[in-house]
């Protein structure tokens, strides 16, 4: 896998999206590796996921200066939806420790999480709507789940950054912390439940998503609906054409 990295040791599966020279934006390639590291830690022994990006983001969300992909429009959006269908799926609780950027998908690969550690300077945004897009990673169900519908709105509706801090105080993380402490800290949770029986873990993982994932797949049917519609309008040309044409 070259666009993401896998290590697995004394109970903890290490993932890192790997992607710094792009600030980890989601292409073709970084989707499929992922997937790959996914299913090798579905089928490894480790006991817990940590989550975490390379270099100066956790993902800066789609790669706009990459060509748009041809083919199946519905096939492609899926497979983007597999990421947070497979983290949920997976046995292994799944830690999200956000640095730098988290936008748009970036920001859904930490909701597809359990849990959602964040450094204080941390940014998040959803701004699928300011550039004519439909979110697509399970965004519409699991953040109203997390924030509240009201304040899911907000955030979608204007599309405004917020850092760690502002994504603690409405609920979106478990926890903002500084920059150079985000790492201890997450490692340290990871071993905490690296030491708790699996099957327990799992059970608890598994009983806590049952009553939110009952409306999971058809939140996420129309979002690809939704994202079909938008993919090719007027509004997200000009705005992929504005970024493109950024020095």
């Amino acid at each position: 896998m070259s666009t993401v990295d896998l290590a697995v040791e004394g109970g903890i599966a290490q993932i890192r999206l790997n992607r710094p020279e792009r600030l980890n934006a989601v292409a073709p390639v970084l989707v499929d590796d992922f997937l790959t590291a996914l299913e090798e830690v579905a089928h490894s022994d480790a006991r817990v996921v940590l989550l975490s990006g390379n270099g100066r983001a956790f993902c800066a969300g789609h790669d706009l200066k990459e060509p748009t992909p041809e083919g199946d429009s519905r096939t492609r959006l899926e497979r983007l939806q597999d990421v947070t269908r497979r983290l949920r799926a997976l046995r292994q609780p799944v830690i999200a420790a956000v640095h730098g950027y988290a936008i748009g998908a970036g920001a859904e690969f930490a909701l597809g999480c359990d849990l959602i550690l964040a450094a204080e300077d941390a940014v998040f945004a959803f701004p699928e709507v300011s550039l004519g897009l439909s979110v697509t990673g399970a965004a519409s169900r699991l953040l109203p789940l997390l924030v509240g519908p009201v304040k899911a709105k907000e955030l979608l509706l204007l599309g405004e950054r917020i850092d760690g801090r502002r994504a603690h105080d409405i609920g979106l993380v478990n926890a903002a912390l500084p920059a150079d402490e985000l790492m201890p800290f997450a490692l340290g949770w990871a071993e905490k439940i690296a030491h708790h029986p699996p099957e327990a873990a799992t059970m608890a993982k598994r009983a806590l998503d049952a009553g939110i994932d009952h409306a999971f797949d058809s939140a996420l049917e129309l979002e690809v609906t939704h994202a079909l519609i938008t993919e090719h309008s007027a509004a997200v040309r000009e705005s992929t054409e504005a970024f493109r044409s950024r020095a």
